[in-house]
């Protein structure tokens, strides 16, 4: 597949992460991004790599197939990784040319900031992989309930944020179609100027526009359909259930944020 993205997609299983409870995975989620910020040297950093492998470990994902999921980030990656590598600047220098140098001082920080969305991306693609979209809505719905109080509409909102995820892979495939389509009839998305690059991306973008906007009205419709009012008045048919592996959770974000400090410069 040309797109071949996880985020989004949800895998059913029986792993130690897939059975935590989707408010502890949401949280330790925020957490996580959060802390990330205090890895600043190899120790840190590594620390940081160590929790995202031992999650991968503990929900039975394979190494492949997350790799492959995740391919498509890299370039997102690459190019955050020169520009800091150019632009940042501080200890020796190791290469110039040019306006254009590189130094010690700039490599490292393109390495680690590289580290920190590689580690980010990884953990928010385990959260979708591992729980699936009701449980998202559940969980989310949970933690802000007591939003509820100033009348902010917070099952529509974990409910959007829900479709959303679930939808991401959905428009990549009809993404994929459309592309193989226009092929067929003769565009060229890969060679010429950038100028007819992106003229040849006006006739993609007309129907999956469309296509979404479709999607989206059959999805209201059916919701309708099926007597969906809103939060008032709904029951739920799995109730959440925090256990003590959702405690050991917290407790290991809590002690990776101790030894973050603790070894950070």
């Amino acid at each position: 597949m040309m797109f071949n993205l996880v985020i989004g997609q949800y895998v059913p299983s029986d792993s130690y992460v897939h059975r935590l409870d989707p408010r502890s995975k949401l949280i330790g989620v925020f957490l996580f991004v959060v802390i990330v910020f205090l890895a600043d040297n190899w120790l840190t950093n590594g620390l940081m790599v160590l929790f995202c492998f031992t999650g991968i470990l503990l929900s039975r994902m394979r190494f492949s197939f997350i790799y492959k999921g995740l391919r498509s980030v890299f370039i997102i990656v690459f190019i955050t990784f020169l520009l800091n590598l150019f632009l940042a600047s501080g200890g020796d220098t190791l290469f110039q040319w040019g306006w254009l140098r590189v130094t010690s001082g700039g490599l490292m920080q393109s390495i680690f900031i590289s580290i920190r969305i590689l580690v980010i991306i990884v953990v928010t693609t385990l959260l979708t992989l591992t729980t699936s979209p009701i449980e998202i809505t559940d969980g989310m719905e949970s933690l802000l309930n007591p939003l509820k109080k100033v009348r902010l509409p917070v099952h529509e909102f974990a409910l959007m944020m829900s479709i959303s995820l679930r939808f991401i892979p959905t428009l990549l495939e009809e993404t994929e179609k459309i592309i193989k389509a226009q092929a067929a009839r003769g565009s060229d998305f890969t060679t010429g100027s950038l100028k007819s690059r992106i003229k040849a991306l006006v006739p993609l973008l007309v129907p999956l526009f469309v296509g979404a906007f479709k999607r989206a009205e059959d999805l209201a419709m059916a919701m309708e359909a099926r007597g969906y009012h809103g939060d008032a008045g709904r029951t739920k048919l799995h109730q959440l259930n925090w256990s003590w592996r959702d405690t050991m959770l917290l407790t290991a974000i809590l002690l990776l944020t101790v030894l973050l400090i603790l070894t950070r410069n």
